[in-house]
């Protein structure tokens, strides 16, 4: 038995070592293009930033390694060329010195991984424009740092962006952040970033939304970067981050099916049209663990555990590979952004209904000392409430929320299940109601009807529309500092000596800062006989749709 992989990393190097824990006796071979067979490539804007200090940490494991403890035949420096499926066999050239020759296999796993988008602009391929994929580009933005270089422009605000602004900005180069979209971080609910945006700015960086490049040029002591505006940016080092492409070449000259956005298909078993061959990593398309159907989504998580399931099948075994759901985080500055499963505007463009809620908690019980804000917003179906999607957005405790959210989506649990989950809690680690819990009661209370709730959108462009009252049951001191523009004011503490001031023929919309008094006070007015319901978020998430951190 002798198993072929093309490509290591995250999905092949997986699929390699699994096999030889299955099988003592296969023969595995695995061809790998670069020097480097397994690196830790999530690291390597850290050690750009410095963050990581010796470029050694960045191999996970080296081809010698692999052959002296797994018994692997690891070729560096070999490039597979094509696959001549009849025979079983793959050619493959040896980068150095051109030799081509073929080699046999029983069963092949291809794991080719993607390569960073670089459009055909005027000028993209002058010294200095770079994309980061692997450690000879990571060695090579490293030495364009280290040589004292005072200013950058990073292209693209994706989670690759943004670790690549932080840790240019460590190094105290002064860089400009270009995005094409309206947000960063563009997999995420508009909603949901301006808190990043501004910890961005506020660090001196210059981000620039709704903006694209349009050609580079050579200006002395460095490139000159042109924008759609007409504007003109100085630079020494640009670095691209708008995105991957599978590379499928290989497949698709073997005459494999390769879906319209060029992932590889697969079965749910990793195995292409030909079943012989299995496909894994960034190179394939997977099924959307939420909404069904084909998408590509090009994370390690995903990678690492497609590898050790390609290779158990390819070994005999038939372990179906669930889809994935798109769990994701980045930290920036001191902040983290993390989501996962569905996003709101992924779930509007494929018309699938849903319901959503914003809490805005801190991470940690609010008596013990620094304790940190955080946004949370969870998707969920309007019927069953099972939970589609979740966000959140703050600092310390984020990763841990967006992982329990991640677990419900993966067991197709509901806001219901949220209510009564039970988490670890101290002071310093969470609060006798875990923000997941309050996602849940607010989601539950929701579609039970005990706490009717309207979403912030629906007053950012007419606050007033059809004649309801919007009431701003805050502090004096809040409302002063800003509100909801023709709002009424009465705290939340004089609404029920009040009460005959909130007319019984209107509808009433309730807000608050965050969501907590705007309920309170919407459970007062419905036993009082008003019509009333709450604005999901509050003050905050408006405040957040009009971009507003």
């Amino acid at each position: 038995m002798r198993l072929i992989i093309v490509g290591g990393v995250a999905g092949g190097a997986s699929a390699a070592t699994r096999a030889r824990r299955l099988n003592e006796h296969a023969e595995i071979v695995l061809f790998e293009r670069g020097p480097d067979v397994s690196f830790a490539n999530c690291g390597m804007p850290y050690f750009i930033g410095g963050k990581i200090g010796h470029r050694a940490k960045m191999l996970v494991t080296t081809a010698e390694r692999l052959a002296e403890r797994f018994r692997l035949d690891v070729r560096t420096g070999s490039l597979v060329e094509s696959i001549d499926r009849a025979a079983r066999e793959v050619v493959v050239r040896k980068v150095d010195t051109g030799e081509t020759y073929r080699v046999a296999y029983d069963k092949l796993i291809l794991a080719p991984g993607a390569a960073p988008l670089r459009p055909p602009l005027p000028g993209i391929d002058l010294p200095g424009i770079l994309t980061l994929r692997n450690l000879g580009d990571m060695d090579r933005i490293h030495a364009v740092v280290q040589s004292g270089i005072r200013r950058a422009v990073v292209v693209g605000a994706g989670f690759i962006g943004l670790e690549m602004v932080e840790n240019l900005v460590l190094r105290g180069i002064a860089t400009t952040l270009v995005e094409l979209q309206d947000q960063i971080l563009p997999p995420l609910d508009r909603e949901m970033t301006p808190p990043i945006t501004e910890r961005l700015r506020s660090a001196g960086i210059d981000v620039r939304l709704s903006e694209s490049v349009t050609g580079f040029a050579t200006k002395e002591g460095g490139i000159e970067v042109q924008l759609k505006s007409g504007e003109r940016l100085d630079a020494q080092l640009v670095v691209l981050g708008i995105g991957v492409r599978p590379e499928d070449q290989l497949a698709v000259d073997a005459g494999l099916d390769v879906g319209p956005r060029g992932g590889i298909r697969v079965d749910r078993y990793l195995r292409t049209s030909d079943p012989a061959i299995f496909a894994v990593g960034d190179a394939i398309e997977v099924e959307d663990y939420v909404l069904g159907g084909a998408t590509r989504i090009p994370l390690a998580g995903p990678a690492n555990r497609q590898g050790r399931l390609a290779a158990e099948n390819a070994l005999g075994g038939s372990v179906p590979y669930r889809g994935s759901q798109g769990t994701a985080v980045v930290g920036v500055l001191g902040m983290t952004a993390a989501m996962t499963g569905a996003s709101e505007k992924t779930l509007r463009r494929v018309g699938r209904a849903f319901r959503k809620i914003h809490i805005h908690p801190a991470h940690h019980a609010g008596y013990y000392p620094g304790a940190e804000p955080m946004s949370i917003k969870v998707l969920f179906d309007p019927e069953s409430g099972a939970i589609l999607g979740a966000q959140a957005v703050g600092g310390a405790g984020v990763d841990k929320r967006i992982d329990v959210l991640a677990v419900a989506v993966q067991a197709r649990l509901t806001v219901f299940d949220l209510e009564q989950m039970e988490l670890a809690y101290a002071p310093q680690f969470g609060s006798a109601k875990d923000p997941v819990n309050m996602a849940g009661f607010v989601g539950a209370g929701l579609l039970r009807g005990e706490h009717p709730q309207v979403d912030a959108e629906s007053l950012v462009d007419g606050p007033t529309a059809g004649g309801r009252l919007v009431l701003d049951v805050r502090t004096d001191r809040e409302f002063a500092a800003g509100h909801i523009p023709g709002a009424v004011h009465i705290p939340v503490d004089a609404l029920r000596s009040r009460i005959d001031e909130v007319p019984v023929d209107r509808e009433v919309t309730v807000y608050c800062q965050v969501g907590m008094r705007g309920y309170l006070a919407t459970r007062i007015l419905r036993q009082y006989g008003r019509n009333a319901s709450n604005v999901g978020g509050g003050f905050t998430t408006y405040q957040r749709l009009r971009g507003i951190a």
